[in-house]
């Protein structure tokens, strides 16, 4: 690709000459990305937050960010993408499992470069023609994998936390500002959370002392709350990956006639499973749900929904703006996009979702789930049969907690795990559980083998030994 002369703007990633452009840009940005990798020896930098800035700082020189003349569409590529790659906690490592933190598939991450080209914005359908029909296709689709309803519905999210959000607001349109959420201590952060920023009542917090909602404290807690309640389950806990009893909750919530949200930001795609469905009986009843598919679905962030039985349940979202959804507008068939989310400017996340779907189909999805599960099971069995390791249980999902025997205490654990992280040698989680600390490993990736694991395992000797 010839120079442009002086004095021409910068190319562009759309139109008919952005491919072109964006060619040898990609081949820059994959080159540094693979130096970056081989320079960060493991899954993530070794030296601790100090060492890294000091590291990015290096990178980029006196010039800094902004210098006063450019420094070129590769040069700038080649740094900051090596530099980023170097300083990554790669998910794609197999040694990275502290979070519900995906290593994104291929196809997803190319799909969504598609995206970033093009740039459709999903606020009106002149912005986003093609985008608005795959996004509708898409949500309609999923939404039937939970619900056996004829008019099942979901919105793209930017995952669980704003999906939690407007389940507890379009709760409180039902119900009004008196509504109280109910929730289990197990619950995510941002269901209390949404209840304060949407003015309502305190939420009220049950406590799980076995990690799960416990019926019977449940059903306390409802014959003693006035007036409307939203209850929350989860199924698929931050720390333990822990699936509240969905059923029995679902049966006291139509006893007292309360609202039921599940936050299945985790497992909820364990729905696809034949062999794991089970574990989500009662998912159905739901007034909502949440999903995320950059945890068990292998996408880049972010990809999360909330999904609904019925497409009505969305309308108190609707809203009018002149210049995006002028009613004549509306009324002569184009498609009325700001019910759809409660951000305005929102790219397509729905393509790297669609792409994924029709490119593994059910049957591959369905593969990579169990195949995780089962990994995590082997890791399970191999903690629970060493000497030197306790396990916590056996996962629900994918999260499995354990602690070496030799820890003196937390602080000692705590220190180890850090200690890790310092020497870019394993990123594992960590949680409580049973009054006393635990290390998390979150095991997401379908690359991990056998003799990952043991890898990991042989680390932990070491370290606890020293």
């Amino acid at each position: 690709m010839t120079a442009p002369p002086p004095g021409t703007p910068p190319p562009l990633a759309g139109g008919p000459h952005g491919p072109e452009a964006l060619r040898p840009l990609l081949d820059t940005v994959l080159d540094a990305l693979r130096t970056g990798a081989e320079d960060r020896h493991g899954p993530l930098p070794a030296g601790g937050p100090a060492t890294q800035a000091a590291r990015v700082r290096t990178a980029l020189g006196d010039t800094g960010l902004l210098p006063t003349h450019g420094t070129g569409d590769h040069e700038a590529l080649r740094t900051l993408v090596h530099t980023l790659a170097a300083g990554a906690a790669d998910p794609a490592h197999p040694l990275c499992a502290a979070h519900l933190h995906c290593p994104p598939l291929a196809v997803a991450a190319a799909a969504d470069l598609a995206v970033s080209a093009l740039n459709p914005s999903l606020d009106s359908w002149d912005q986003a023609p093609a985008a608005s029909a795959l996004e509708a296709l898409l949500t309609r689709t999923l939404a039937a994998e939970f619900y056996d309803t004829p008019h099942a519905d979901a919105l793209v999210t930017t995952g669980g936390t704003e999906a939690n959000q407007l389940a507890v607001l379009l709760a409180r349109e039902r119900h009004g500002p008196t509504l109280t959420v109910l929730h289990g201590a197990n619950a995510h952060h941002s269901v209390p959370r949404a209840a304060w920023l949407l003015g309502l009542p305190p939420a009220t917090e049950i406590p799980t002392p076995t990690g799960v909602l416990d019926p019977a404290r449940l059903a306390e807690a409802l014959a003693t709350t006035p007036g409307p309640t939203l209850v929350t389950a989860t199924a698929g806990t931050t720390d333990a990956g822990l699936i509240d009893p969905l059923i029995r909750i679902a049966d006291l919530c139509d006893r007292y006639g309360a609202d039921l949200h599940i936050d299945a930001a985790y497992g909820g795609l364990l729905a696809l499973s034949p062999r794991h469905r089970d574990k989500l009986a009662g998912l159905g009843r739901a007034h909502s749900l949440t999903i995320d598919l950059h945890k068990l679905g292998w996408q880049p962030v972010a990809a999360g929904l909330l999904a609904v039985p019925d497409t009505t349940l969305l309308t108190p979202l609707a809203h009018q703006a002149d210049y995006l959804n002028a009613t004549d507008d509306t009324e002569a068939g184009l498609p009325d996009l700001l019910g759809r989310s409660l951000r305005t400017t929102r790219r397509p996340d729905a393509l790297k979702i669609a792409t994924t779907l029709r490119a593994l189909g059910r049957d591959g999805l369905t593969a990579l789930v169990d195949r995780t599960i089962d990994t995590a099971h082997h890791l399970a069995r191999l903690l629970d049969a060493h000497p030197g390791f306790e396990l916590h249980a056996p996962p629900t999902i994918s999260t499995v907690l354990f602690r070496p025997t030799h820890a003196a205490d937390d602080d000692h654990l705590a220190t180890l795990r850090r200690t890790l992280l310092h020497q870019g040698r394993a990123v594992l989680g960590r949680t409580h559980a049973d009054g006393r600390l635990w290390l998390k490993a979150t095991l997401l990736n379908p690359h991990t083998t056998a003799g990952d694991l043991d890898t990991l395992i042989s680390l932990l000797e070491g370290s606890t030994h020293r």
